[in-house]
């Protein structure tokens, strides 16, 4: 079997069944693991799929640039920052991450909301100039530029002196196993603290990052209250994270 027929074959099994295991793939082609590992060291180089022990994982395509992500699934984007906006309560302190979708959350912030934001993301505080009643805490540090948000040290130490009632996590990966992922160690820590420091944390995730995996893990399911998805899913997508005993926030159109 040709180099090509073989990854068309791993990329083939990975759209049916949402991973390849590297052993089953060595078995079902009669070829050695060293062989199929090598493909999949060659596919993850290629952004095709995410390597994981034994095997691989769907590649989130929200591991691109801010203005890139801009466009993928801006409708999903608009209804489940709609959902998002409207849990939150007066009175509350609110983490909101950084992200195409958390831009579309405060786009749509009730106008007459008392609350306190806390954000990383400069382009987020910006958005929210146009609020008068909500009170900004920008979080500095130093500027990731692919998502326009501030990371290091300096960042994570400001976030352990402020505890949120919710925080609402970006993230490019949402997977039944491999948990909550990202595609940059630095912002990995980031969501981690503020999840942390947090009573409770949904997940923004926009049907392509679901069952998907990424570098850099955030946390596993269970460090986080739920989901809030576009509505109109297939059940099928969402019965392994109900399984894992998440919340599940079905977004409808405004």
């Amino acid at each position: 079997m040709l180099t090509s027929q073989r990854k068309q074959y791993i990329l083939d099994m990975l759209r049916r069944d949402g991973q390849v295991i590297a052993k089953q793939v060595s078995q079902d082609l009669r070829l050695s693991e060293d062989t199929i590992r090598r493909d999949l060291r060659e596919l993850a180089q290629e952004g095709l799929l995410q390597r994981v022990h034994g095997g691989a994982l769907p590649a989130s395509p929200a591991v691109v640039d801010f203005t890139a992500r801009e466009v993928l699934s801006i409708t999903a984007k608009q209804v489940i920052g709609y959902a998002a906006a409207y849990m939150i309560r007066d009175g509350q302190v609110v983490f909101i991450d950084g992200g195409t979708t958390a831009v579309q959350l405060v786009h749509q912030l009730p106008r007459a909301l008392q609350a306190t934001v806390v954000t990383h993301s400069p382009r987020v505080a910006v958005e929210l100039v146009q609020h008068p009643s909500v009170e900004v805490i920008l979080i500095g540090g130093r500027l990731f530029k692919h998502s326009i948000v501030a990371v290091g040290t300096a960042a994570l130490d400001a976030l352990a002196h402020i505890r949120a009632d919710v925080y609402f996590m970006g993230v490019t990966g949402v997977h039944p196993e491999a948990g909550l992922s990202t595609g940059d160690l630095e912002e990995a820590y980031m969501k981690r603290a503020m999840c942390k420091q947090s009573a409770e944390t949904y997940v923004l995730a926009s049907r392509e990052k679901l069952g998907a995996a990424s570098q850099y893990i955030v946390a596993p399911l269970s460090a986080v209250t739920g989901l809030i998805v576009e509505g109109g899913l297939p059940e099928t997508l969402l019965m392994p994270f109900r399984v894992a005993e998440l919340a599940i926030v079905e977004a409808a159109e405004a």
